[in-house]
């Protein structure tokens, strides 16, 4: 069995213990009492008894660390130490729909020795599945105890690429647009699937050969964008640099599509 930090095993026991209840939640949906949280954006009682159950673990284990939660908005804690970035549920609205496709994202963001913040632990757990895709900085990306490496297709006719699409009170539907239309021809073929937490995941482990969405939180994004990167992958922002998180765009891909998908890309927004 490969060996982890206890951090991991920490994230581990937070969104295992959490899961059951999602999984049950997600079996009586109809049920559910759901307010609106904006436009578009749903917030469930799964979510927040989600987030409960995490935090708990979470505090148990650290408790002076700060947070920053989905539901919750940010928790101080000490400035010196690290703090957690969590998404109890990311893919809410599959969920509400009653489709089995959602995650519990759980990162940890640190410091360097500059003080600029970085993302050195990530988790995305899928509850129904009992899928835990974990990596640390510099020591790889993993599915339970498998390695992980990106895809090793080179050629975008071979390519399946994932995408989150605007939506309602959500995006740029024109600027998506433009881009679909750049890349879909070259493609063989586009997916939305409705978890940008997994299809980074997924990203990670080969299931996709790549991924581009904008206007994510870094909550749905952080855990994805550390497991791609450890599992040799390359992440950018839309211009092609790493400010992924400051301007919420997102580009991932094994080293030669994410070159092609760039030129695609940004040749579209021109």
């Amino acid at each position: 069995m490969v060996s982890h930090s206890g951090l991991i095993t920490v994230m581990q026991r937070a969104a295992r213990k959490a899961a059951p209840r999602l999984r049950r939640d997600f079996g009586e949906v109809e049920q559910l009492q759901v307010s609106m949280k904006g436009p578009g954006d749903f917030v469930s009682m799964a979510d927040k008894r989600a987030e409960q159950t995490i935090v708990e673990e979470l505090r148990s284990a650290r408790p002076d660390w700060g947070m920053l939660l989905e539901e919750g908005g940010v928790v101080e804690g000490d400035p010196n130490k690290p703090r957690w970035i969590v998404d109890p549920l990311d893919g809410t609205t599959n969920f509400l729909h009653g489709v089995p496709h959602f995650a519990i994202s759980i990162a940890v963001e640190d410091k360097k020795p500059d003080g600029t913040p970085e993302i050195s632990h990530g988790l995305v757990h899928q509850p129904l599945t009992d899928e835990s895709f974990w990596a640390e900085k510099g020591r790889g990306a993993w599915l339970q105890d498998r390695r992980l490496r990106v895809s090793g297709r080179r050629n975008l006719d071979e390519a399946m690429i994932g995408t989150g699409i605007p939506h309602f009170g959500r995006g740029n539907v024109a600027q998506w647009s433009r881009i679909f239309g750049a890349i879909a021809p070259e493609v063989a073929g586009i997916r939305r699937f409705g978890s940008a937490a997994l299809d980074l995941a997924w990203v990670a482990a080969g299931r996709m050969d790549g991924f581009w969405e904008e206007d994510l939180d870094i909550w749905d994004s952080a855990a994805g964008v550390l497991l791609v990167k450890e599992a040799g992958g390359y992440i950018s922002d839309y211009r092609g640099q790493t400010k992924m998180f400051e301007r919420r765009e997102y580009l991932a891909a094994n080293g030669d599509l994410h070159s092609k998908l760039h030129k695609l890309l940004a040749g579209s927004l021109r």
